[in-house]
């Protein structure tokens, strides 16, 4: 089958085109595997909203659910069972990839549970955990960028486990996040780990900065605010990948430590744009794509946005490279017209937390009551129903310290 052009592309200018959703139908119908041949897709970003969303619709999970209160699972455990699976399922259909790209794509991530993200030591535990239960080497495991996820990103890379750093809003943020890469990168090498198959992502995330400043602009309502809506998000973004050159790229201000360990094999942290779908119709539908384009970049986008990308976007090379003081007076702007920038970051992460853990506690309480609703279904059944069945993934029992 054909790939697409426009994804074509995206890809010869440096772009790595990452789908940002999982769901057991889209694994077993082919769907997935039809994106990575006509869509260009090569990995795989999903999150606790993308689960609960995937899990609440349809019956793909049913059979697994019965099977899982058979063995007494509770629904911690049976949660950790059902996502592990897909993301180990999506893993085996991403790895002709991550053996075609030498590991840099064919990636799949999952998060650690969001009630996690302002306890450093549980995070790196459970980031231990789901690496050993996934157990692939194209798995990627996400941590917040919450000050509590930044020890525990170097842990996690300590240990030789391969990151995605989410919730990136701030370029403040997003430097602290490459520093912990790379001293989780050092600790590495005295572990004796092969810094070569250590791969990270540092997920910046874009419409969301916009949506929330574009609020505040209009609520202001002057002109010059009012003229500033919509810049944010790109602004932000291009002024992270500056960033990103002057720590990783040859002539970087500050390029010296990863030159260091890039010497033993170690690999760049990319820049991932992440919340890439379009939250206001004003706006084109792909905005946070055509002009995010750069060498040494993910972009992680819903399906709606790829199909968007693929039919009508307008790919025209690097639109990133040099745009860092265009950017950075976006942002003198928006402080000259009141907005106060710091309060906007710190908004959006505690938000971005805040919805991760919501989406999983309604995961937990669907979760809950159809492990209830089969249990009550084989005991009405009769004894040897409830006992017959034999979970797809890991044992209930065991997925806790598998």
């Amino acid at each position: 089958m054909a790939q697409n052009e426009n994804i074509a592309a995206l890809a010869a200018a440096g772009v790595s085109v990452w789908l940002d959703d999982l769901s057991r139908d889209r694994i077993n119908s082919g769907n997935l595997a039809e994106l990575i041949a006509t869509r260009g897709v090569v990995g795989v970003t999903t999150n606790p909203t993308i689960f609960q969303g995937a899990l609440s619709k349809g019956h793909a999970y049913d059979q697994q659910v019965r099977e899982l209160a058979a063995r007494g699972a509770d629904v911690d455990a049976a949660i950790r069972t059902i996502t592990t699976d897909d993301v180990r399922a999506a893993c085996d259909v991403l790895a002709p990839v991550f053996e075609r790209t030498g590991g840099v794509d064919g990636r799949v991530s999952i998060e650690v549970d969001p009630r996690m993200a302002f306890d450093a030591d549980k995070t790196a535990a459970q980031a231990v955990e789901l690496w050993k239960i996934v157990d692939r080497p194209n798995l990627f495991i996400k941590i917040p960028a919450t000050e509590a996820g930044l020890p525990a990103i170097t842990a996690v890379i300590e240990e030789g486990i391969s990151v995605n750093v989410t919730l990136i809003f701030s370029v403040q943020r997003y430097r602290a996040v490459m520093g912990a890469y790379l001293d989780g990168l050092r600790k590495a090498r005295v572990a004796g780990h092969d810094l070569g198959k250590i791969h990270s992502v540092a997920s910046f995330f874009v419409s969301r900065v916009d949506t929330e400043i574009d609020k505040r602009l209009e609520a202001i309502g002057t002109p010059e605010a009012l003229a500033l809506r919509g810049k944010a998000g790109v602004a932000n973004a291009r002024l992270a990948y500056a960033e990103y050159e002057d720590v990783f790229a040859p002539g970087g201000n500050h390029v010296s430590t990863y030159n260091h360990l890039a010497s033993a094999g170690a690999n760049r942290q990319r820049p991932l744009w992440a919340s890439t779908g379009v939250k206001n119709p004003d706006y084109p539908d792909t905005l946070y794509v055509t002009e995010l384009v750069a060498a040494n970049t993910v972009n992680t986008l819903p399906e709606k946005t790829l199909e968007a990308v693929a039919d009508h976007g307008e790919v025209r090379g690097d639109t990133v490279s040099g745009t860092a003081a265009e950017a950075a007076e976006v942002f003198d702007r928006l402080r000259a017209a009141g907005i106060d920038l710091d309060d906007v970051f710190a908004v959006l992460e505690r938000e971005g937390v805040d919805k991760f853990e919501k989406s999983w506690e309604e995961l937990l309480e669907a979760t809950t009551a159809e492990l209830q609703s089969a249990v009550s279904t084989a005991s009405s059944a009769g004894p040897s129903v409830a006992t017959q069945a034999t979970s797809s993934g890991p044992d209930a029992a065991d997925a806790g310290g598998n």
